[in-house]
């Protein structure tokens, strides 16, 4: 009987530990907005970095105009926009706004391959060229992750993986009824820093990305396509620079965070507790039918787009660069068959189709997050947009530095978070006249 007692009692001790390791925080609403902008002056919000002041600065990408917004967010300056009014321009049609310095800003634009230093004030100080030309375009931020600077005045950014050309044919296009197998997209990507001043290049990380294979044919009309195929549900990891310097990964298999530390050394925190979702044949069929018919929507809005003369190369980039599953076909008219270069003629570019794995390959319980789903705000936590249902907007998880989940988050509908402040959080939210900017404090 002793021993009996001795053991339950042991067997109370572990489980009391582990219990409170895995309590789950309730789901709390996101504190009240504070503050809007008008409804006509910004087309979209893709990044906002706040003011000393009060006021913000914000990128305005559909607009292409970067602008400061006073204390009750109202238009107090631009810094760059499209008009020659402007001393800078805002000349990429995809350009990013990151944290630099303290309370400076560094406005990349990938076209001109320049960066404005912004100070605390909205106002531009100097000018910088970028340091990797190559890399610009990754260091903007968007479906790259959220860059920033490290306090070792490094640009810390996701990088590019060439695809592996093994076994490519390329003497020339594929002939007619012959198999082509196209480049084999890397599965992995890194997290890059580099050194403003000096240049030099370090890879900080490597972190899960969704995988995509290409194939190609041609048909005996010269018409090539090109066959893009990925998971609609793949698990990925997502990375995050720290206000400290460290850099955090957080992995997507099972769901916790390694950690790159100042001193170069990795460390692992436990894993984050979350109600997984667990999948049946049944759900998965589901699941896939769902989003094709989203995507099939998407794909003929961007058919009729085309076929009003709009230039949808960035749109096709975006889709394949965060991971939505997308097939790509380009047909051009006029060409000769065989390895020759094809002959001038009309060139037509259909919009993505959809093509995607077997429903049986999709993982046997929907992931926490997708890919772009963590940012850190600073006061050093993670906010992780998960894939928990909700009847209204996205539920963030909050991960403190120590890894512990420490709060969860439910934004307003239709909420995007484009920036923190100190105990607020920007949002972006669009309507029918263009989009708005709203403050809110985070409890």
């Amino acid at each position: 009987m002793t021993f009996r007692l001795a053991s339950i009692f042991a067997l109370a001790a572990l489980a009391a530990p582990l219990a409170a390791q895995q309590a789950i925080p309730p789901i709390r609403p996101l504190g009240p907005v504070v503050r809007v902008s008008p409804t006509d002056l910004l087309g979209s919000v893709s990044a906002v970095r706040p003011l000393p002041n009060g006021g913000a600065i914000v990128n305005d990408l559909t607009r292409r105009q970067l602008i400061v917004l006073d204390t009750l967010f109202n238009k107090a300056s631009v810094i760059a926009d499209t008009t020659p009014a402007t001393a800078n321009s805002y000349s990429s049609r995809m350009a990013g706004l990151i944290s630099y310095r303290g309370d400076s800003s560094l406005f990349i634009d990938p076209q001109s391959l320049s960066m404005l230093v912004i100070d605390g004030k909205g106002e531009v100080v100097r000018v910088m060229a970028v340091p990797r030309p190559q890399d610009a375009t990754f260091m903007i931020g968007g479906p790259f992750g959220t860059p920033g600077v490290d306090p070792q005045g490094r640009i810390v950014y996701r990088g590019f993986v060439m695809p592996n050309m093994r076994g490519m044919n390329m003497q020339g296009p594929p002939q007619p009824g012959q198999p082509f197998r196209g480049p084999q997209m890397a599965d992995t990507a890194p997290v890059y820093r580099v050194n403003l001043q000096t240049r030099a290049l370090d890879t900080a990380a490597y972190f899960k990305i969704p995988s995509t294979n290409v194939s190609m044919t041609q048909d005996d009309r010269g018409a090539m396509r090109i066959t893009m195929q990925t998971n609609p549900m793949p698990v990925v990891d997502d990375w995050a620079l720290m206000p400290d310097g460290r850099i955090a990964v957080v992995r997507g298999k099972d769901y916790h965070v390694d950690w790159r530390g100042t001193d170069g050394l990795w460390s692992a925190t436990p894993r984050i507790p979350y109600n997984w979702e667990r999948l049946d044949d049944d759900a998965k069929e589901k699941f896939i039918d769902s989003v094709k018919v989203e995507v099939e929507k998407q794909r003929e809005a961007m058919n009729r787009a085309m076929q009003n003369g709009v230039n949808n190369a960035n749109a096709i980039m975006g889709g394949a660069a965060s991971g939505q599953p997308m097939r790509v076909e380009m047909r051009i008219e006029g060409g000769g068959g065989g390895g020759s270069r094809p002959q001038q003629g009309v060139q037509q570019i259909t919009a993505p189709t959809v093509n995607f794995v077997a429903a049986k390959e999709l993982p046997d319980y929907r992931p926490a997050f997708r890919t772009g789903a963590v940012r850190a705000d600073g006061e050093g936590n993670l906010w992780v947009r998960t894939t928990a249902p909700s009847d209204a907007g996205p539920i963030y998880d909050v991960i403190n530095g120590k890894g512990e989940l420490v709060d969860r988050v439910k934004l307003p509908f239709g909420r995007v978070i484009s920036g923190f402040g100190k105990d607020v959080v920007f949002m972006g939210v669009q309507d029918e006249k263009g989009a708005r900017l709203e403050m809110a404090r985070i409890k």
